[in-house]
């Protein structure tokens, strides 16, 4: 994630986007990245879905939230590994294994 972090960057300051890059943009383009993302699987089966549209869609997203994680000084990798075990507190697998149910109602 670093190497890819650094292009990021580079393409960035390259052509002087970095004004544009403030948290609250940042998130937006996330969230329309993501938009973009369901729109490859609108009025589809989930496997009948473009493999590249995806993959072009899920590369946006990723970028964007890397983008968004430097913005904060966010590490990526610990805050994925943070939320994780905040995950596993609130699903112990004995009571979540298998069910779709929210935390608070398991």
């Amino acid at each position: 994630m670093d190497q890819a972090l650094q292009r990021l960057r580079q393409f960035r300051d390259d052509r002087d986007w970095q004004q544009f890059h403030n948290p609250k943009d940042l998130a937006v383009a996330l969230s329309i990245e993501a938009g973009e993302l369901l729109e490859a699987f609108l009025w589809k089966a989930p496997e009948a879905a473009d493999p590249e549209k995806v993959k072009e869609e899920l590369a946006d997203v990723l970028a964007y939230a890397l983008l968004l994680s430097d913005a904060y000084g966010f590490d990526p990798q610990q805050i994925v590994l943070d939320k994780i075990k905040r995950n596993e507190e609130k699903y112990p697998v004995d009571k979540a294994r298998g069910s779709a149910k929210k935390y608070n109602e398991l």
